[in-house]
């Protein structure tokens, strides 16, 4: 049986090791809070994400990293991407040395732009053959359903691909590899900023026309992104690009869109956190995910009304005259 460390106890964690415990593996929960970590082994529920969803009971949860690292094959890693690497960075010494380092985030570093698959190993002194990324429509609430969803796995190992996608091969869950591990974790983190935009737009009451012409287009813009960094253009139609994309602009349980909601009826950056309830990944990495686009050359109007709504203040009214007065061009440039 393989034992898995999740590492953070959200709801995307908490879900991703439902699906570890369905495919039957052994999971141990790593969380801040104890009273989370006690609420998960002793009555197997993580209410203050998942409501009153039960756990299988094979999963248990520790507020002390070591004790959940200690022998790990996998160790997941589901905390929030802007902090990911300050608390690899305290984990370091306790992480097995020939685990797996999975990530489950979606997002670009403040200041770095690294990927979360570099600041791992970075910060874990790993090689990137023992790095693997899972992405694709993951909406946490309904996988911890059980419904049906695929996604992808990549890393640049072969074998370490097949590893990961074997063990959260669960009857409701279809794990597929891919190689490309730049454009799986760009598809992750763009569609975050799309997805803030198409909510800006649905809270300033706009229909479904101006949605899927920002789904549409804010593809455009990762693809340009991905293939300026050496992605497979391929990637973006799969899971974890479209699917992904389409899946967060699309759901009231996205988090991003929701945010982007409440900022487009006019509500200001504090109320929109707390109408998302928890972390809108979007929102911190859309500016490192415009300073990476603007190093390589890349165009990306959308991202960047993102950014001048989020962090400096453009008025919602701006909005349609930076995406549509721009010059007309090909579709496909």
């Amino acid at each position: 049986m393989t034992r898995v460390a999740v590492m953070g106890s959200g709801s995307w964690g908490t879900t991703f090791g439902i699906v570890l415990a369905d495919a039957g593996a052994s999971v141990t929960l790593w969380g801040r809070r104890d009273e989370v970590c006690d609420e998960i082994t002793a009555h197997h529920r993580n209410s203050a994400y998942l409501g009153d969803l039960p756990l299988p009971e094979s999963i248990s949860a520790t507020s002390d990293p070591a004790k959940a690292l200690a022998g790990a094959g996998i160790v997941v890693l589901a905390v929030p991407s802007q902090s990911l690497r300050a608390t690899l960075a305290d984990w370091a010494d306790a992480v097995p040395q020939d685990a797996v380092l999975v990530s489950l985030m979606k997002g670009i570093e403040l200041g770095t732009h690294r990927r979360m698959s570099q600041v791992i190993a970075d910060t874990a002194g790993a090689d990137a053959a023992r790095v693997a990324v899972v992405s694709g429509p993951n909406l946490a609430k309904e996988i911890a359903q059980r419904q049906p969803t695929a996604s992808v796995v990549a890393s640049v190992d072969a074998a370490t691909a097949d590893q990961v996608a074997h063990a959260c091969s669960a009857p409701y869950f279809r794990p597929y590899t891919n190689s490309d591990v730049v454009g799986v974790e760009l598809g992750g983190a763009v569609k975050n900023v799309i997805a803030l935009a198409v909510g800006i737009a649905e809270g300033m009451g706009f229909g479904d026309n101006t949605k899927a012409t920002l789904i549409t287009r804010g593809l455009a813009e990762t693809i340009r992104l991905g293939v300026a960094l050496g992605a497979d253009p391929v990637t973006f139609a799969g899971l974890a690009g479209l699917g992904d994309l389409v899946a967060t602009c699309a759901s009231p349980l996205s988090r991003n869109r929701t945010f982007g909601v409440a900022l487009g009826q006019g509500h200001t950056l504090a109320e929109a956190v707390l109408a998302a309830r928890f972390t809108a990944e979007g929102v911190k990495s859309c500016g490192p995910v415009l300073e990476l686009a603007r190093a390589h050359g890349v165009e990306m109007p959308i991202t960047e009304a993102v950014v001048a709504i989020v962090h400096e203040g453009l008025p919602l009214s701006e909005l349609g005259t930076r995406l549509l007065g721009r010059p007309r061009k090909p579709e496909g440039v």
